[in-house]
């Protein structure tokens, strides 16, 4: 069966998924969501004896059929490149289950996606016979920019511009980026926050001129971030792992609910945990936890999503962000897919800075519970889990970690529940070693070797070394100027 797209905000349907893909955003400015979501149709203990790759096929397959070397794509995706057996390790500790997802090339829970979306991407255009290079956009607030740069970095037939912000990032992000050698990919520092990037490649997107112009020299614009369904789709395999490796191993039977924790700022990877609920995986609560840029928490709390507030630097700085892309899709779904009433929301938002849902969606709402953490917080919650459990966290970790303990003295709730561990703590070494008492006057890098032996776990190989490469990316603007830095790097002016 060859599942169809459509637009949030309704003026596009029966899109290919092969179109979706390539297109990233939908011509009316809304995200491309399925028009049915399909199920699970396997009992988890059949699913637990399948390989991660045989797995991503399985649930992949759904949503993309028309992607007809997809399992070539995963298999050269899902390679050597990850450093874990399962590609994923879910480790239970300080009674909770801690998927990690950042034993791939960048360290960071991106590459789940990013390292198949270059090849869901280039098997579309060549579907679709497009004889364009495709240039890939993307803002981010820290680990998108890396895994994408390192998913499309040589690949025929594309480029990759990465716009971040230039105080905004860990000193170990930015050198990941600005070391990234290839002549097709190019990263740019602007003088804004992650929202001011993420508006900017929005605007990009809906250039109408800028895309004729991109056209008549060549090019076609395509997106990384999880704006992109071909970004988001892969992201809901690992909660289906999850849940059937606790089964596999006895930790709940088949059918018991389990809880996902899973700190978020753009809401793509719970939105993720959200849709694998959707398919059939039993879930009891989806806890949303921010940092103190908790305009999510806010959101889920009373229905009021309210952007006009001041953006706060934080140790967990890839949920410094106050506009949440994809909760426009989940806002869909509760909405029981009323295009005309998504449009009017995000209107609102683009003009008054806020909205507010009605009672029916704020029902449907239900299944989200929501917390927050401030810094000193995190710091005592990576203090805390390393001391007693002598398991390591990294800030954004530490902060689903701290929003599980409040939710569980809030509601006593015995649920299993599985936290998203979503980077390696020696992406932000700093944090991870004022919380665990280290002397962080030395720089980043020499403290990741400190932690290293301090802790006993060897320094990520995407890490390693870092600080001896060569600087390559020196470009910042303004965030007015990112069209023409664009169109300076792919020769158009």
């Amino acid at each position: 069966m060859s599942i169809k797209y459509k637009s949030t905000r309704g003026a596009q349907s029966g899109t290919s998924c092969t179109q979706a893909i390539v297109n990233g955003l939908a011509d009316d400015g809304g995200l491309f969501v399925p028009e049915s979501i399909p199920r699970i149709d396997l009992p988890f203990s059949r699913l637990s004896q399948m390989s991660y790759n045989e797995l991503a096929l399985y649930i992949i397959q759904k949503f993309f059929p028309d992607i007809d070397d997809l399992k070539n794509c995963i298999d050269s995706a899902y390679d050597e490149k990850f450093d874990a057996k399962d590609k994923v390790e879910l480790v239970e500790s300080c009674g909770a289950g801690f998927l990690e997802l950042y034993h791939g090339p960048t360290a960071a829970f991106k590459d789940m996606a990013l390292s198949l979306l270059p090849y869901l991407l280039t098997s579309s255009v060549k579907k679709l016979s497009i004889d364009k290079d495709i240039v890939i956009l993307a803002a981010t607030s820290g680990d998108t920019g890396k895994a994408a740069l390192a998913g499309f970095a040589g690949v025929e037939g594309t480029r990759i511009v990465v716009f971040f912000p230039n105080d905004g990032v860990s000193a170990v992000q930015r050198l990941q980026m600005i070391t990234q050698p290839e002549p097709n990919t190019f990263v740019v520092g602007i003088d804004g926050n992650f929202d001011d990037a993420q508006t900017g490649v929005k605007n990009i997107f809906s250039d109408s001129s800028l895309k004729k112009e991109l056209s008549e020299s060549g090019f076609m614009l395509s997106s990384a971030n999880s704006i992109n369904i071909g970004r988001l789709v892969p992201q809901i395999v690992y909660y289906v792992y999850s849940y059937s490796q606790l089964v596999a191993n006895g930790r709940i039977s088949e059918g018991d609910k389990v809880n996902f924790v899973v700190p978020t700022g753009n809401f793509g990877n719970i939105l993720a945990a959200y849709y694998s609920m959707l398919m059939g995986v039993p879930v009891n609560k989806l806890i949303c936890a921010s940092n103190e840029n908790n305009v999510l928490f806010d959101f889920i709390k009373t229905g009021v999503y309210d952007r006009r507030r001041e953006l706060v630097k934080t140790n967990s700085p890839s949920m410094d962000i106050l506009v949440s892309s994809n909760l426009e899709r989940l806002l869909y779904h509760l909405s029981g897919s009323d295009s005309d009433r998504i449009s009017a929301l995000m209107d609102s938002l683009s003009t008054e800075g806020l909205y507010r849902i009605d009672d029916s969606m704020s029902d449907s709402l239900s299944i989200f519970e929501a917390g927050f953490a401030t810094e000193s917080e995190t710091l005592d919650a990576i203090r805390a889990v390393y001391e007693d459990c002598n398991y390591l966290m990294d800030t954004h970790t530490a902060v689903a970690y701290k929003v599980y303990q409040d939710y569980k003295k809030e509601t006593n709730d015995s649920t299993f529940t599985v936290i998203a561990s979503t980077a390696s703590p020696f992406k932000f070494t700093k944090s991870v070693s004022t919380a665990l008492g280290i002397d962080s006057e030395n720089d980043e890098f020499e403290l990741m070797y400190m932690l290293s032996k301090i802790s006993n776990i060897p320094v990520p190989y995407g890490l390693d070394g870092i600080e001896k490469k060569q600087i390559v990316h020196k470009t910042t603007c303004q965030k007015s100027e990112m069209k023409d830095a664009l169109t300076g790097f792919l020769n158009m002016e």
